[in-house]
């Protein structure tokens, strides 16, 4: 399996910055945060000269840009015309860095337009995009977060859109604290679409985030890890740690979790 960890765990490092953390804790890739100004220098006003120079010095390091991760969100009417264009000059800046995938939101429904209408703007938001992030080679996957954690509700905006280009990042911890799905439950429902899986552990409890080291938590990451290699999963797994310790704390000792978790899984069925 191959893991990776957001920007969020070092918001004030540059790009480089981002890719020595990684080699030197054996992270196989990076996912950065854009339009969070963050130090990494990777945004839609990044110039072509510099977004091949970041590309080149990823590939030289031997780190993926394995996502770019974007705060954009359709579940609004109003506001998803001008969220549909932003997307597609994040689709650009994805496909000139290479990076495959293109985390983006449902959304926050208001109230004033109710849970069908927001549906539908999601849908036709992203049935917009799809043959553009197609044609770039750039995957956009929904994560379960928000207002959509229901891995029934994001299955059927998967069904409705139905392209190959557009898939479901899925964060196991919200689907559980906010929708109260099982780790096996949730997958079994969403495993057709996902392509990209956000980690980490804590209380689970459904008013705020509370991380806590892999392990010390709520949520079964053994099972996560499982259904995982059961399903044949070859996509990241990706840390998510917004606000929380240092990143030399947290980076090293969550990754070296995982791997323990991961070589358990793989020595109890003799793989």
């Amino acid at each position: 399996m191959r893991y990776a960890f957001m920007s969020f765990s070092a918001p004030g490092l540059s790009f480089g910055g981002l890719i020595e953390l990684a080699r030197r804790y054996g992270y196989d890739g990076i996912e950065p945060r854009i339009g969070a100004q963050h130090a990494h220098g990777l945004e839609v006003e990044t110039s072509p000269a510099e977004r091949r120079a970041l590309r080149e010095q990823a590939e030289q390091a031997g780190i993926a840009i394995c996502c770019l991760a974007t705060g954009y969100a359709f579940a609004d009417p109003r506001a998803a015309p001008a969220m549909v264009d932003a997307t597609r000059s994040a689709l650009a800046l994805a496909a000139d860095v290479g990076a495959p995938r293109l985390r983006v939101f449902g959304g926050a429904v208001p109230a004033d337009v109710g849970r069908a209408h927001a549906r539908d703007s999601l849908i036709a938001s992203l049935a917009a995009l799809a043959e553009e992030a197609g044609q770039h080679g750039v995957t956009i996957c929904l994560e379960t977060h928000d207002d959509w954690t229901d891995p029934a509700l994001v299955a059927g905006v998967m069904q409705a859109v139905n392209h190959p280009a557009i898939a479901v990042n899925w964060d196991f911890q919200h689907t559980t604290r906010q929708a109260g799905a099982t780790i096996d439950a949730a997958f079994a429902t969403l495993r057709p679409w996902v392509r990209h899986v956000h980690f980490h552990d804590g209380e689970n409890r459904r008013d705020r985030l509370v991380f806590l080291p892999i392990g010390a938590g709520q949520y079964d990451i053994r099972r996560v890890v499982e259904v995982l290699l059961d399903a044949g999963y070859d996509g990241f797994l990706s840390g998510e740690w917004i606000d929380w310790e240092p990143y030399e704390q947290h980076l090293p000792r969550e990754l070296d979790a995982m791997r323990q978790i991961e070589r358990a899984v793989r020595a109890a069925r003799g793989a």
